[in-house]
């Protein structure tokens, strides 16, 4: 799953670069898009590699076993 989880943060750091770097036929909207996304991939993936982070979604997501 490190595959995964690497494969977006480098989707993220190419997404920000992307809403950082100066082009001409960006508006303003899609730079802070591309910003918003990027920022957002890049937190994901570097939560998802912390460690407990799988017992924290499965929780989230209802998936985990039933403590009671």
């Amino acid at each position: 799953m490190g595959f995964w989880y690497m494969l977006l943060l480098f989707i993220g750091l190419c997404l920000l670069f992307a809403g950082i770097l100066p082009k001409k036929g960006f508006s303003v909207g899609v730079k802070i898009g591309l910003l918003v996304g990027g920022a957002a991939s890049i937190g994901f993936s570097l939560f998802m590699f912390s460690p407990g982070s799988a017992e924290i979604i499965a929780d989230l997501l209802g998936w985990g076993p039933e403590t009671e």
